[in-house]
């Protein structure tokens, strides 16, 4: 018994009259997608390169040139693209000096760049490798179409040979191998002789009087791998990706191929299910590109809409820093949405960019020209930083805590009104005033950390006198008793802040114990009042600035004792208006007479209080 096959040929309908249609090869694809328009996708290799110099664009140009591997054209145009916008960029730059310089546009010619023929040169050089390359692949079709011609007359003759079956079949197998070695052919015959293999392939199997058992083996095992690949391809019916599907596709008729016949009964239905199958994937890959072409209408009508906001844009109106940074965050915001765009119609591609970039370049120059037009603006806005600056250095060894923040505090707020200053000096001009402000507000901190406990200690100490208030003895002589209650109302002025957050709670305490001995001895709530206001007055007198909140509280009393006066006046003068034996006019008259000695007695405290006010400045003036 022979050794089983372990690869066969691919098959033919040889005794069909006609054969059934072969699907779409990765080839005729080729073929069909040429007369198709395919999207460019060429902006994003421009953009890429686009942050290029022109030694970097030449230097990755030369790279390209001396590799051994022939170079993308995509990656070639780009660079290409790359140099020729910097070389465009400079020639309108030099055009834009020699018409300042008061010359005629018309006669400007510009200087030759060396590094364009370097350009040129690399360029040639790399469509010269491209031609050769394209030549060899040609000679290399060529050889191997008559490699494959010469393989198909070799089955012919094995066919009509009547030598030993083994031998015959080891060169069957042997002529198979070299056929599958052989890759690239002329196009435009991959079919003929693709078919002409076929033909010859299965007579072999038809014509000699093969081992039934190897035949059969032979057919069983096809049969099991053309199944496989029917059942991969009826699941790839499915994918959501098109185009993947579709060149998964070739990769499986490339192995289709390679597979030798099945039983003649079953190619029929075999062949039928496998062409269906691949027709369904065609059909789904072609209607992709359709929907694609749909696509490029609405990415057109997009940029398009791009293209006539950027018109639109009035630039009458930008008249601040503040009008161009949001409208350059916009313009932003439009190329960035442009970018995810996808692409448009090949034959207006080029036109919809150009016109775009030119919109981009109009707007970002329009804006340059603006912000030269206030340096001299940005210069005084630094001396007016500078100036900031100054006052800050002047105060950050401070110790006036109260009113040196509220100094900083406005200068701050000033300095934010200020407009921008040159970018060279922004960083260091900032960092210069950041610096003397913190340095003063971290010493005001660490002054506050060492007061907490100077308070805590003032808290103790006033509890303490608040204590011995309250336990003077009540049977002291009532004028000994109220000397020890002021003595020590002195001594609890007398100590320092106490926290905040306690302050309201100990003058309570305070009061209450003071209170407690004035009622039992029933001292005047004039003179108690009074001496409320002392001892809101040395809290004003620890202040920062004592003077001031003196002066303040004087003329708020001095508004007071006008009003009083005001109001006594008027009081005195409706005296004269009723009679006693007026009806109602004796109660009416007692109870205006109670009020304007209330009154008198308040004009009293407020003389007093203002007695008090003066003494204390006259102290602050020694």
């Amino acid at each position: 018994m022979t050794e089983p096959i372990e690869d066969v040929a691919p098959e033919a309908e040889a005794e069909t009259a006609e054969e059934p249609e072969e699907p779409t090869t990765a080839a005729e694809k080729n073929e069909s997608e040429d007369d198709t328009e395919q999207p460019e996708a060429t902006e994003a290799p421009v953009a890429k390169h686009a942050s290029l110099t022109k030694d970097e664009i030449i230097e990755k140009l030369k790279n390209l040139a001396s590799q051994s591997e022939l170079p993308s054209r995509a990656e070639v145009e780009a660079l290409k693209q790359a140099y020729y916008k910097l070389r465009s960029a400079s020639v309108e730059a030099e055009k834009a000096a020699f018409v300042e310089a008061g010359n005629d546009a018309e006669t400007f010619t510009p200087t030759p760049d060396p590094s364009e023929d370097v350009v040129k040169t690399f360029l040639n050089e790399i469509k010269e490798k491209r031609a050769s390359n394209a030549i060899a692949e040609e000679r290399l079709k060529e050889e191997n179409y008559n490699k494959k011609l010469q393989i198909i007359d070799s089955i012919k003759n094995l066919t009509e040979s009547s030598d030993d079956f083994n031998k015959l079949y080891k060169e069957f197998k042997d002529l198979q191998q070299q056929w599958n070695d052989i890759a690239l052919v002329p196009q435009a015959k991959v079919k003929e002789l693709w078919k002409s293999y076929q033909i010859y392939t299965e007579k072999f199997y038809d014509l000699i009087k093969i081992n039934n058992e190897f035949r059969d083996y032979d057919f069983k095992k096809n049969l099991e791998l053309k199944t496989s690949i029917i059942e991969a391809v009826e699941k790839l019916m499915d994918d959501a990706d098109a185009v993947s599907a579709f060149h998964q596709l070739q990769n499986f008729h490339q192995q289709w191929r390679e597979i030798g016949p099945v039983a003649r009964e079953l190619r029929e239905d075999t062949w039928t299910r496998f062409k269906d199958a691949s027709t369904a994937i065609n059909k789904k890959y072609q209607t992709h590109f359709e929907s694609l072409k749909g696509k490029e209408e609405e990415n057109l009508a997009e940029k398009t809409a791009i293209c006539e906001t950027l018109k639109a844009i009035d630039y009458s109106t930008l008249n601040s820093f503040k009008d161009w940074d949001e409208k350059s965050k916009e313009v932003i915001e439009l190329q960035a949405k442009w970018k995810t765009i996808g692409f448009v119609p090949k034959k207006v591609n080029t036109q919809i960019f150009e016109e775009f970039r030119a919109l981009c370049d109009t707007f970002f120059e329009r804006k340059s020209e603006f912000f030269r037009g206030v340096r001299d603006e940005m210069d005084i806005n630094l001396e007016k930083k500078r100036s900031l600056c100054e006052q800050a250095k002047m105060l950050k060894d401070s110790t006036e805590w109260k009113s040196t923040a509220d100094k900083l505090i406005s200068i701050q707020k000033e300095w934010k009104t200020i407009g921008p200053v040159p970018r060279k000096y922004s960083d260091a001009i900032w960092k210069e005033f950041v610096t003397a402000c913190d340095y003063f507000f971290e010493q005001k901190k660490k002054n506050e950390s060492s007061q907490k406990g100077e308070e805590l200690e003032n808290l103790a100490a006033k509890k303490e006198i608040i204590e011995k208030i309250n336990n003077i003895d009540q049977s002291l002589e009532a004028s000994d008793a109220i000397a020890q209650v002021r003595a020590l109302a002195d001594e609890f002025h007398k100590i320092g802040f106490v926290p905040f957050k306690e302050k309201d709670r100990i003058y309570k305490e305070f009061h209450q114990a003071v209170d407690a001995h004035y009622d039992r001895l029933k001292v005047d709530k004039t003179e108690r009042r009074f001496e409320a206001f002392k001892s809101n007055m040395k809290d004003m007198s620890k202040q920062d600035n004592p003077k001031r909140v003196l002066y303040k509280e004087r003329d708020h009393l001095m508004h007071q004792y006008n009003k009083v006066k005001t109001d006594l006046q008027t009081y005195e003068n409706n005296m004269n208006f009723l009679s006693v034996s007026s009806k109602g006019g004796g109660g009416l008259l007692k109870d205006i007479t109670h009020k304007i000695e209330n009154l008198k007695n308040e004009m009293d405290l407020l003389v007093k209080k203002i007695e008090a006010i003066d003494e204390s400045l006259n102290e602050l003036e020694k």
